[in-house]
């Protein structure tokens, strides 16, 4: 199982407009086909003032290859969707990561 991260930052001033993009519009998306799982959304604290604010969403995928499968059919289009809507004032990037279990 690995973690399909994507950190979104957010200009001030469409703050709550992006928020709630992320949340009711964006997160039901990507998990619609069910390939990905387990929806988490994080605000990613400051210690300083910045011109916006981020947060990051995660998802579960079983492996690279379903990953890459969604990103081919289904992410590219949720990207473009968002970009047509809020062009630069959302930008993300995203992170694979690999859950270890640290108990054995």
């Amino acid at each position: 199982m690995i973690v399909y991260n994507t950190t979104f930052h957010i200009e001030k001033d469409i703050q709550e407009e992006g928020l709630d993009y992320l949340k009711k519009q964006y997160m039901p998306k990507a998990i619609a086909s069910g390939f990905l799982q387990h929806p988490c959304l994080r605000r990613v604290m400051h210690t300083e003032a910045e011109e916006g604010v981020s947060f990051s969403v995660q998802f579960h995928v079983k492996n690279v290859d379903t990953l890459n499968f969604w990103l081919q059919n289904e992410g590219g289009r949720l990207h473009k969707e968002l970009v047509a809507r809020f062009g630069h004032k959302i930008a993300g990037f995203s992170t694979l990561l690999e859950e270890i279990d640290w108990e054995k």
